[in-house]
């Protein structure tokens, strides 16, 4: 049996010599790799915090000391030691293991957000509410220093010193978030690792930075040596004040590929080969590659265009941009806020900034959109990467806010391209645009192929035309395939419907009232979620304009949607060709139009194409 097998809880630990302790440490990150490399996930950040999640288990008594991963995504080594080794056979699949703490797993997991900056504040309030009750509990917060660039953590850290109780802040700082740490904090920390003077003066500012803000400091301190970790965490434990551990971990940590991984070592995979890093099989055409080469061509004729990014120019495609234009490209770090109002200091300063972003992200800088950007009608781009269900990584990584949160700024016009041609054409249309912020949104998948559209009508793609159609079908941008398959399945029953892609879909085209008004139903299909989404809005402008068409909205739930993978989700949420075909039969019974036979052999079409749809 090896040592792993036999650490089922932290207490298990404690018993371990720290000889012992060194070869479960590699046990760990040998099960690590295969699991991982099996299944894909964040491989580089967990390989770096091996020694540091052991010492702080034997160190802490958690559950009753609290400690809370910022991000989340660098705890897969805190759910080995907390008794779930046999869920990663499962790992972020539907119904299996989550890839970030979560509550339900674990009474060792608190906090669930895996977005970044958080874990100071959570810690700060949680401390206090302690200190109020009067238990001798410790809290810990580990947070990076990626995480760190973040001003929700800087925040937290002004406050941190003033708050009662203490915190016992574990800065992992492995000088990268995906790739390398920018900013004046990443040169600090890099003068703190090497002693080397950071002051203008020449003199070493050492740790004055922290204990200026009224926190002790203890480190730097080599973030794979356990001995060393448990020493400076216990004296941390017995401070009187809140006190920075600062750890110097390296990511990736004994796997060869991933120390050889320039890029982001292999922060995360997919399925791949443990000894190479490389994928298993070809990963195809995403909707991110297509973006990458169309904004690298678009710069090339646009001088004015800026590349934006928040810490993440290789995930949001934004690497290949970088290497052509670097003066033409800023990274702020995890600071999606500043990445928005600065994008609107360079629209001011007339150049166009093209924000690259997560979806999920952008909802962290809702205001800055709504009032540094929008109430100025600045021609600012966001390129929302990861829009819709993104699958494995779960509620907090879903894209699935942003059409209904973004309709209501005024003046902002949002683009869901359907395919590779519509999402360069969009993309050029949009920084193009100088009235107004514009948005572009993709998901997280490859990109099928091209759909050529019938005709166009007023910026409005029809995409299918059939004579005597009933139902008209909206289709918001990658739903327009899943739609069009349906559409082929109701007519094969005797249901006819026109498909129609309006391209921009917010604010609602006008054309759409017009189209509606020569069918019995109109739906819609979109991504997000249906409450304030695309579909109500629709239906909003079909009654300003005195079109009685009613109309049926397909979407997500106002619902927090758990992790698995991107198709088994749509369908289960019945966004695919059977989800959607159903809904419209049974709408279209609602609405008195179409029979029962012709109910009967659309199901029975239904039924027989179900195999080759699913393959």
């Amino acid at each position: 049996m090896s040592l792993l097998d036999t650490v089922n809880q932290p207490d298990d630990l404690r018993r371990l010599t720290h000889d012992q302790l060194r070869l479960l440490a590699g046990e760990i990150r040998t099960f690590l790799v295969e699991a991982v490399c099996r299944r894909g996930g964040h491989l580089g950040p967990n390989l770096g915090m091996v020694e540091l999640t052991i010492a702080l288990h034997r160190v802490f008594q958690s559950p009753r000391d609290r400690i809370i991963f910022d991000t989340g995504h660098q705890a897969y080594v805190h759910k080995l030691l907390t008794g779930r080794q046999a869920g990663f056979a499962q790992l972020r699949g539907s119904g299996g293991l989550s890839g970030y703490p979560r509550r339900a797993e674990s009474p060792h997991d608190l906090v669930e957000n895996s977005h970044a900056s958080t874990a100071l504040s959570y810690a700060t309030g949680l401390c206090w509410a302690y200190a109020l009750d009067g238990p001798d509990r410790t809290v810990v917060a580990v947070i990076g220093d990626g995480a760190l660039t973040g001003g929700l953590a800087w925040e937290a850290l002004n406050n941190l010193a003033a708050s009662p109780g203490r915190v016992v802040v574990v800065l992992n700082d492995n000088g990268r978030s995906y790739a390398p740490t920018v900013g004046g904090l990443a040169a600090h920390l890099a003068s703190l690792r090497t002693g080397s003077p950071d002051r203008r003066d020449g003199s070493t500012a050492g740790s004055e930075f922290f204990q200026a803000l009224g926190l002790s400091y203890l480190g730097p301190i080599d973030g794979h040596d356990v001995a060393r970790l448990e020493a400076a965490l216990r004296h941390a434990q017995e401070s009187d004040r809140s006190v920075v551990v600062h750890c110097v971990t390296h990511k990736g940590h004994g796997h060869p590929p991933a120390e050889a991984d320039e890029a982001d070592r292999l922060h995360t995979v997919g399925v791949v080969d443990p000894a190479t890093g490389q994928p298993t099989g070809s990963p195809g055409r995403t909707w991110t590659d297509v973006f990458a080469e169309e904004l690298v061509a678009i710069g090339g004729q646009r001088p004015d265009l800026v590349a934006v990014s928040a810490a993440m120019l290789g995930p949001t495609g934004l690497t290949g941009f970088a290497a052509r234009y670097p003066e033409r490209t800023v990274d702020v770090g995890i600071a999606e806020q500043h990445a928005i109002t600065s994008a609107a200091g360079l629209a001011f300063g007339g150049k166009h900034p093209v924000v690259a972003v997560y979806a999920t992200f952008l909802n962290r800088a809702f205001d800055q959109v709504l009032l540094d950007v929008g109430l100025h009608r600045l021609p600012v781009t966001l390129v929302l990467d990861r829009a819709g269900i993104t699958g494995p990584d779960g509620p907090s990584h879903h894209g699935m806010w942003d059409l209904a949160v973004l309709g209501t700024v005024p003046g902002l016009r949002v683009a869901a391209p359907r395919d590779a041609a519509t999402l360069r054409e969009e993309l050029r249309e949009a920084v193009d645009e100088r009235r107004g912020p514009t948005v572009l949104r993709f998901p997280k998948a490859r990109v099928d192929h091209d759909i050529p559209p019938v005709e166009r009508i007023a910026g409005v793609d029809v995409l299918r035309r059939a004579a005597g159609a009933q139902v008209l079908l909206v289709a918001v941008g990658a739903m327009a395939g899943p739609t069009l398959r349906a559409a082929d399945l109701l007519a094969a029953g005797g249901v006819e419907c026109t498909v129609v892609d309006p391209r921009w879909v917010r604010p609602v085209n006008p054309e759409l009232a017009v189209l509606a008004a020569d069918h019995a139903l109109v739906v819609t299909v979109e991504d997000g979620v249906r409450e304030g989404g695309v579909g109500g809005a629709v239906a909003q402008s079909l009654a300003d304009a005195a079109v009685a068409t009613p109309v049926c909205a397909l979407g997500l739930p106002t619902a927090f949607v758990p992790h698995g993978d991107r198709p088994g989700l749509l369908a289960e949420y019945g966004l695919d060709p059977h989800g959607i075909c159903a809904d419209v039969l049974r709408r279209l019974s609602w609405v008195g139009t179409g029979s029962r036979e012709a109910s009967r052999r659309v199901r029975a079409s239904v039924h027989s194409r179900l195999t080759p749809l699913a393959g």
